[in-house]
């Protein structure tokens, strides 16, 4: 006869398992695939003797992941407000919301009146006109680069582009906007020097063969002391459309941020295509967004290659969401009172002192980050821990990300919702 201490005798039949009331709605959640897979891996630590035969549920419901995404939610506690490694803005509750409406069937490009078939994504475009006046039309592709690539190809494939030397800038990961021109078929003209562009440079190199004057806001660096740019404004005389990437997102002024250029101020100056990002400093999901000449913006709306980069429903909905609702957490982060964030960061040490774990309040130095405002800096408090929670805090539950500065790990509350604060004192304590 076998042994029947054999630890493999004892297993639990996996339809015994999978019928726990635990696991059955897990399933419903999660889907069987990943249920099934939890089964067997406790089942194994049956067999290895590793767990008794009774526990087996228990380590499969604890196995479980909380979602059927691998995507992790983060505490951002860098002080970067647009943090492209954590996925730039976060979307607003109304924002959140619409994206559940859209998950389902939704009338992206059908009139329930007529029945019959309507323009996609209507009242995001309606929104975004709305949102900025000056321009005659709008479109809206899948991301700022897709942008600039549609208006290379559609205007300039086979032409030339004047662009100044110092505007032709990486945009991250590697990525280079001359690359990113030529790739469309368009020629580069390159005028002026790395820190010096005169009017004189853009004029003498225009051409019969010049298709626009592109001028890039060069969003992540500043060059200061000898150095002069154009404005859009002395450039329109040329007689050449001008095409200005703006980046950041910025719709209209922000006293707070007086040298980030803005869609309404360029568009009055005499652009006559404006693109910026969605998931900057507008708050709202990825996307490109494309403004200005009412004939030009229909040439890049009918062009083949509009059909490739064109959104889906989740982020026409998202988009809509961010222009028509209320304030976004991006523009809370970066309007932040520093008063409010001393009276946080005070509270949070003084929980940390009870929990026995050595905080200290410091001023702490937020940026807007993403290419966005490069130079400003964001005054506001953080607490300082002993540097080796840096690594605790990101494999915690919460994953809580801070910024390791001078040997220490700061805690900036700036872009923390003030209702996490609980979130992240239990983040430190169990650290």
């Amino acid at each position: 006869m076998g042994d029947v201490t054999d630890p493999r005798r004892q297993v639990p039949r996996t339809d015994a398992l999978l019928a726990d009331p635990r696991l059955s709605t897990a399933t419903a959640r999660l889907g069987r695939r990943v249920v099934k897979s939890a089964v067997a891996a406790a089942q194994q630590a049956v067999r290895d003797g590793v767990i008794a035969a009774d526990a087996a549920a228990d380590l499969a419901v604890a196995s479980l992941p909380s979602a059927s995404t691998s995507l992790r939610r983060v505490l951002n506690a860098t002080g970067v407000v647009l943090h492209t490694n954590l996925g730039r803005a976060p979307l607003s509750a109304a924002a959140v919301h619409a994206l559940e409406v859209a998950a389902g069937y939704v009338d992206v490009e059908f009139d329930v009146e007529s029945g019959a078939r309507s323009r996609r994504g209507r009242g995001t475009l309606d929104a975004l006109a709305a949102a900025v006046p000056d321009a005659q039309d709008v479109h809206v592709v899948n991301n700022g680069a897709a942008a600039l690539v549609l208006v290379a190809t559609a205007l300039a494939a086979g032409r030339e582009i004047v662009v100044s030397r110092g505007e032709l800038i990486e945009i991250g990961d590697g990525f280079r906007l001359p690359d990113l021109l030529v790739s469309t078929g368009a020629r580069l003209v390159e005028v002026g020097t790395t820190n010096r562009t005169t009017q004189a440079d853009y004029r003498n190199a225009i051409t019969a063969d010049t298709a626009f004057v592109l001028k890039v806001h060069p969003s992540n660096f500043v060059v200061t002391g000898f150095a002069s740019t154009v404005d859009v404004a002395e450039l329109r005389p040329l007689g050449v459309p001008i095409v200005v990437d703006i980046g950041s997102g910025l719709l209209a002024r922000d006293p707070l941020l007086p040298d980030e250029p803005n869609a309404a101020d360029v568009l009055r100056a005499g652009a006559e295509l404006v693109i910026a990002s969605c998931d900057k400093l507008l708050g709202g999901p990825q996307g490109g967004m494309l403004l200005g000449n009412a004939d030009l913006v229909q040439r890049l709306r009918r062009h083949p290659l509009a059909r490739a980069l064109r959104v889906d429903k989740l982020t026409l909905a998202a988009l809509e969401a961010t222009l028509r609702g209320p304030a976004t957490p991006t523009a809370a982060a970066v309007h932040a009172d520093s008063a409010e964030l001393r009276r946080r960061a005070d509270h949070v040490a003084e929980e940390l002192h009870v929990g026995g774990v050595p905080a200290e309040v410091v001023a702490s130095t937020g940026v807007v980050g993403g290419g966005g405002a490069p130079g400003v800096s964001l005054p506001g408090w953080g607490v300082a821990l002993p540097v080796h929670y840096a690594t605790l805090l990101r494999r915690g539950d919460p994953c809580l990300v801070t910024r390791v500065e001078h040997d220490r790990c700061i805690v900036d509350l700036r872009c923390v919702p003030p209702e996490a604060d609980a979130d992240v004192i239990k983040a430190v304590l169990t650290a």
